[in-house]
């Protein structure tokens, strides 16, 4: 008799890293706690507020990580690709949530119980410093972030967006448009700036020939002038 298909076995690999961290004994039970859950675009997986239980892992589509700012306007702090973990700092921290997370297009996500993580880095040296690792490049990559996005004028902020999106989605196939599509708004909020600002720097840049606009596609015309915009900020 054929052995019968869990519905995340597709994903195995997806988080093959770790894994390849467990034991044999530890594996068999991490999975058989597996669970998938798929969400819409534009769908919250987690609120601000909300107490963490699962270690999520995102397997396809688009996820932004953000936080109500002054006046209710959020601020995109993280986005993340196929393969990222996320939701679980804050039980680690014994805390509830600081940010939400949504879906910036229909995504499928791995749930995995943190109460058996927990357990599981509790006996398995490789698995927390596994999370130490992820946690740190969180760290590092936040911190720039607030540097880049507190101290950069508006240009340099979208150019610095720009380069950010295209560092974690990377481009399509023609090898300048960037693989995601953002609405304005989107974009504003992860540059720390208005909306009206983001277009009218965003249609400064299409006017110096930097980038080139078809709707919420942009395709990169002139990356050094972008990262040069980025770098002196």
């Amino acid at each position: 008799m054929a052995k019968k298909r869990v519905p995340w076995e597709e994903y195995l690999d997806k988080i093959s890293d770790m894994l390849d961290t467990l034991t044999d004994e530890q594996r068999e039970n991490l999975l058989e706690h597996v669970s998938v859950v798929k969400f819409k675009k534009n769908e919250i997986i987690y609120k601000e507020g909300d107490l963490p239980t699962n270690l999520l892992c995102l397997v396809s589509g688009k996820v932004k990580i953000y936080k109500d700012g002054v006046g209710g306007r959020p601020q995109i702090m993280r986005v993340l690709g196929e393969t990222e973990y996320f939701a679980y700092r804050a039980y680690m921290a014994d805390e509830p949530f600081i940010t939400a997370a949504a879906a910036f297009e229909p995504c499928v996500v791995l749930k995995i119980p943190l109460g058996i993580v927990t357990k599981m880095i509790q006996e398995n040296a490789h698995l927390g410093w596994f999370f130490i690792q992820k946690l740190a490049h969180d760290l590092g990559q936040s911190d720039e972030r607030t540097v880049n996005l507190t101290q950069k004028h508006i240009r340099g902020r979208l150019a610095e967006s720009l380069l950010f999106l295209k560092e974690s989605y990377g481009l399509e196939e023609d090898g300048s448009t960037l693989s995601i599509y953002m609405s304005r708004e989107d974009l504003a909020n992860l540059s720390n700036m208005t909306t009206s600002n983001a277009i009218r720097t965003l249609s400064a840049f299409a006017s110096e020939k930097l980038v080139a606009i078809d709707g919420r596609k942009i395709k990169f015309m002139n990356l050094q002038g972008l990262e040069k915009i980025s770098r002196i900020g």
